[in-house]
């Protein structure tokens, strides 16, 4: 089952430190199968009163392989490049396939 983890980036205290997190992570997604499906881009909230600032979505082939890339070494060696970020990722299930 595809699962997707949907993250929203809010406050950058440290822009290049955010910036050298950005250009390692997808490598971290790779290692454990996944990838982006959304990374940023324009937006429009159609309902309700959420307001995303950076929004990505981020596929893996199962909530194993995302919960193994969360807590990888390789994720935990760039983590701290986003320290101070206000980040908030959630992992959702997809359709069956």
């Amino acid at each position: 089952m595809t699962t997707f983890v949907i993250g929203n980036v809010a406050a950058i205290p440290d822009k290049e430190k955010m910036a050298e997190y950005r250009a390692k992570v997808l490598a971290t997604l790779q290692a454990y199968g996944g990838g982006f499906a959304i990374r940023g881009g324009a937006f429009d909230v159609l309902e309700g009163d959420w307001q995303p600032t950076h929004l990505s979505v981020m596929r893996f082939p199962s909530a194993d392989h995302a919960r193994r890339w969360y807590a990888s070494p390789e994720y935990a060696e760039i983590v701290p490049l986003r320290e101070g970020v206000h980040m908030d990722l959630i992992l959702v299930d997809g359709p069956d396939a």
